[in-house]
């Protein structure tokens, strides 16, 4: 059968580096850190001490009541403000469309960890009982479910949870959805309220997160030396993914294509990486032969590069041994440096960053690099400190789960 082009004519963000596609993006191509001293608990007992966190974040502001968002964990109040500025920003009005033709596809790695670390908490404390709203506030699938229920659209809705490579793997689904002709149009994106006692105490735990408490501002260092590990973030993404036949014939304003995707798994350890990148290499190369082009037709890697002792050497590894001598030839950035790590969001808020990147074309910077690390190959253009301008045709997003859950997406510019 012939395959559907898909393009994307909707954007939203509600992100570290503000809550609006244009804030955000003039953020992170100026190389701001959304890093800081956590506001949302007392720290005094966690060895972490600072976040990404998403300021000046009103529901109010995204069409949700109040009293209405009370009954919202704060993951699906972020999906809720990324979904509503991707629809209006689409220019859709889905009471003129098929409904029963429009879906949406969500990712989250947890969900609502903050209402389930309350509930218990409460239950163990104060009173023997749950809340009526604890179960529909936690389950990660609520966000998706809610977003069609204020739309009315009953096309495919389901939630992708594959750590951070969650919102990755929605993406792509909801790409098959329209070019396989089971929809004509999707909401996607993702979204992760992680900066909470719970979520914090347990990366502290497995030594995965930064204990730069000095300077939080300088913690998240990908590809640097003295990295420590991850710094949390959170917030959504979210994109309006329509058949290409359709944006055009209503003259929409299309920001990019979505050319193909690869699925891969490492098939080596509970949170480590393949230290060879074997998984991160084939993810890559799947994304590529499903999209129809070659090594060298790549011109941009926004790389999964955590700040983690491990993967940082991995994922460089991947590259090197995937595209050869063209390695030295691609712009390279972690964007995770400014924004931190929104977990099951990741893929959605840096597929926005790649977007943005191939729309505008500049490179936004990995900040943070201080010293190089002997083990990564430093010849390789990582994009350090400072923004570039470059001419982009085509993209990779990659985003890397534990588990072992890979998942790459092409774009192309339009």
């Amino acid at each position: 059968m012939e395959l559907r082009r898909v393009v994307i004519t909707g954007l939203g963000a509600i992100s570290p580096l503000g809550n609006s596609v244009n804030t955000f993006w003039e953020n992170l191509k100026n190389g701001v850190s959304g890093a800081a001293p956590i506001t949302k608990f007392d720290t005094t007992n966690h060895k972490t001490k600072f976040a990404c966190e998403v300021r000046d974040f009103d529901p109010a502001h995204f069409e949700m009541e109040r009293k209405e968002a009370r009954k919202y964990d704060l993951f699906t109040q972020f999906a809720f403000g990324a979904a509503i500025q991707a629809v209006k920003d689409s220019g859709l009005n889905f009471d003129e469309l098929d409904k029963n033709r429009i879906g949406i596809i969500w990712g989250s790695g947890i969900g609502g960890l903050q209402t389930f670390f309350e509930e218990v908490r409460s239950y163990r404390s104060e009173r023997p009982q749950f809340s009526p709203f604890f179960i529909p506030k936690m389950i990660a699938n609520i966000a998706g479910g809610l977003i069609s229920i204020k739309y009315g659209i009953r096309g495919p809705n389901y939630c992708a949870v594959s750590a951070c490579a969650s919102s990755s793997h929605a993406i792509l689904d909801a790409f098959d959805k329209i070019r396989l002709g089971k929809a004509d149009i999707m909401i996607t994106g993702g979204s992760e309220a992680g900066v909470n006692e719970a979520a914090i105490a347990g990366f502290n735990s497995m030594k995965a997160i930064s204990t730069r408490n000095d300077d939080p501002a300088t913690a998240s260092r990908p590809f640097d030396l003295d990295r420590d590990g991850f710094v949390m973030g959170e917030g959504a993404g979210s994109f309006i993914l329509e058949e290409y036949e359709s944006a055009v014939k209503r003259g929409a304003k299309i920001y990019a294509e979505i050319i193909g995707g690869g699925m891969s798994g490492d098939a080596y350890h509970m949170t480590a990486p393949d230290p060879d990148g074997t998984g991160a290499q084939l993810v890559m190369k799947w994304a590529m032969e499903d999209a129809g082009i070659q090594l060298t037709d790549v011109d941009y890697i926004n790389v999964h590069g955590t700040s983690t002792p491990l993967g940082d050497i991995a994922e460089p590894k991947a590259i090197i041994s995937l595209f050869g001598d063209h390695a030295y030839n691609l712009s390279i950035s972690a964007t995770k440096s400014m924004t931190g790590h929104l977990l099951g969001a990741a893929g959605a808020i840096e597929g926005l960053a790649t977007i943005m990147a191939l729309r505008e074309g500049i490179i936004p910077p990995t900040i943070n690099h201080f010293t190089d690390d002997p083990e990564i190959d430093n010849k390789l253009d990582f994009t350090f400190n400072e923004a570039k301008k470059r001419d982009i045709r085509i993209a990779l997003s990659n985003t890397f789960g534990f588990g072992g859950h890979n998942a790459t997406i092409a774009f192309k510019k339009f």
